[in-house]
């Protein structure tokens, strides 16, 4: 499986009177509020058998207009 780069912003505050613990009790709320909105990931989807596969491919080299259960 590919690995996803990661697109999370780096946060940071830029606020001189913010003490570094209530900066950090911003970042922190900043980083829970985005993991909890973020999209869910697409689920994969099943492996396809052999089969099917084959059936697959059998039917695109088929002509045009071609009805099998005619």
């Amino acid at each position: 499986m590919a690995r996803v780069p990661n697109r999370r912003p780096a946060l940071r505050i830029v606020a001189p009177a913010a003490s570094p613990e209530e900066a950090a009790a911003v970042v922190a709320a900043l980083e829970r509020f985005m993991r909890e909105t973020a999209p869910t990931l697409a689920p994969t989807p099943p492996p396809v058998s052999g089969w099917l596969q084959a059936a697959r491919l059998e039917a695109v080299e088929r002509e045009p207009g071609h009805a099998p259960w005619l």
